[in-house]
């Protein structure tokens, strides 16, 4: 599979995307860590975090507004835990693909080492934010893991499903940021300049995954592809087992936080909403963005199709 991992490709998707272009545009959004937490940057825990088209916090009509608000901002605690989570996978996964080709093109392997450097720069990011909160939010959070673990049953299957996996988060991101959280002057500007410099950097990733997707898929049979996505979807039925209980972890900090325990209806309620809006968040909108739908169809339009028809499940 690592002579597939190396091969050029020709493809008229990957085209579009240039590796000196990417490590130019890196380089012109680059920022530190220290440039944005610290000091006098600190959440405001009377605002919002989440956009609410991701924490659909609304539907929930028996909760009252600060309820709402409380909930919402244990989802951004899940959201900067679960992202640090994931990153932990990307940032070995990206390794071991520029790995065996460190002799070749030099602004390809220049461009994904930069990408790297980067995963592992938004990891201690989350961190610091994550610490962030808990200094800031009277109750314990609990959070799907551990990360090394996850990271392992994920990175257990073959590349091109794992890359799969990786391109539909780079676009998912890129969708949060530019769909939900730019336009809104409602959430908390320290929250969302986390978001906004994430997004900002990953811009670039969500390039270098398009073309690690193609050279990986370069050569392959419909019926490799077809297997792949067999095992890109096995992932995303191990990340939504994971995402079902990030939804109990969340009932059972937000009663916590707000010292109200839920009636059983309420409780039903709440699980069903927040899960499927754990399944938009972390799933649907990166499954449904054009853009990885785009890069199935040059694998395969059987296979693009096949997401297409289960993507609603996830919306």
């Amino acid at each position: 599979m690592l002579d597939a991992i190396v091969k050029p490709t020709n493809n008229k998707i990957a085209a579009q995307y240039d590796y000196r272009e990417t490590i130019a545009a890196s380089r012109r959004v680059n920022w530190n860590i220290e440039d944005i937490i610290g000091g006098d940057k600190t959440l405001d825990f009377t605002m919002p975090f989440m956009p609410e088209s991701l924490a659909r916090a609304e539907p929930l009509s028996f909760l009252n507004s600060d309820e709402k608000r409380v909930l919402n901002q244990i989802r951004g605690h899940a959201y900067l835990s679960i992202f640090g989570l994931v990153e932990e996978f990307i940032l070995p996964f990206v390794l071991d693909h520029v790995r065996p080709s460190l002799d070749e093109d030099d602004y390809r392997v220049r461009a994904f080492l930069q990408f790297a450097g980067e995963e592992a720069k938004h990891i201690q990011l989350f961190k610091r934010f994550n610490e962030e909160f808990q200094n800031g939010f009277d109750t314990r959070c609990n959070v799907i893991g551990p990360p090394r673990e996850i990271a392992k049953a994920v990175l257990a299957h073959q590349p091109l499903s794992v890359a799969l996996v990786i391109l539909q988060i780079e676009w998912m991101t890129q969708r949060h940021y530019i769909d939900s959280v730019k336009d809104d002057q409602n959430l908390d500007p320290q929250f969302k300049s986390l978001l906004k410099h994430h997004w900002l950097e990953e811009a670039q990733h969500a390039k270098l995954d398009t073309l690690m997707v193609e050279a990986i898929a370069d050569g392959m049979t419909e019926d490799e592809i077809e297997k792949a996505v067999d095992e890109y979807l096995e992932i995303g039925g191990f990340i939504d087992t994971g995402l079902r209980q990030q939804t109990l972890f969340d009932l059972e900090a937000f009663e916590d936080a707000t010292g109200r325990l839920l009636i059983d209806s309420e409780r039903e309620e709440f699980k069903d909403i927040q899960h499927q809006a754990n399944r938009w968040t972390y799933l649907g909108t990166g499954m449904t963005h054009p853009k990885f739908l785009g890069t199935l169809e040059n694998l395969s339009p059987v296979q693009r199709a096949r997401i297409e028809s289960i993507a609603p499940m996830f919306c």
